[in-house]
């Protein structure tokens, strides 16, 4: 079985990619699909094809062979249905995620491919982890080393880095 891990990855922390190897070792085949939103361009820390790279080098870090990575554009289901699949996992960290993806699960079965979506819950360990958060404590030069994959580490550290 395909299915679609989406997301906007602005980073990659230790929660979105213990989602990943935990989906790698339940299916076939797993796309990690970076929203591309251009209205947002400016909030990016990360350009999507940064964070492609990203995640491809953390996937390969941990051998991941199952495991690729895309952007998309638009609608998830327009995306679905170009590359063939009709699941899709998203990582639930409280119940505050829960209520907001239930009601994208309902939107997205509307819509051809009807995807159907699956829920993973996070390990406790990284239920806490969020993107907003990681950019935070990198940004005062916090060590967040803990809280995301090497590949992450050391994009976050390059791009860091104070001026001179």
């Amino acid at each position: 079985m395909h299915v679609v891990y989406p997301g906007s990855f602005d980073p990659l922390h230790n929660g979105h990619f213990d989602v990943i190897v935990r989906s790698s070792k339940l299916f076939d085949r797993v796309t990690v699909a970076v929203l591309e939103n251009p209205s947002k361009r400016n909030q990016w820390l990360f350009t999507p094809e940064e964070r492609v790279e990203i995640i491809r080098r953390a996937a390969a870090q941990a051998r991941l062979e199952n495991v690729q990575v895309d952007t998309f554009r638009g609608l998830l289901v327009d995306y679905m249905k170009k590359i063939g699949s009709r699941v899709i996992v998203k990582g639930l960290r409280a119940v505050s995620d829960y209520e907001y993806e239930l009601q994208m699960a309902h939107l997205n079965r509307q819509f051809p491919p009807h995807a159907e979506t699956l829920f993973i819950m996070a390990a406790t360990r990284w239920s806490y982890v969020s993107s907003t958060m990681v950019k935070e404590i990198a940004r005062y030069g916090g060590d967040v080393g803990k809280l995301v994959p090497q590949a992450t580490l050391e994009a976050l550290k390059a791009r860091m880095q104070p001026e001179r």
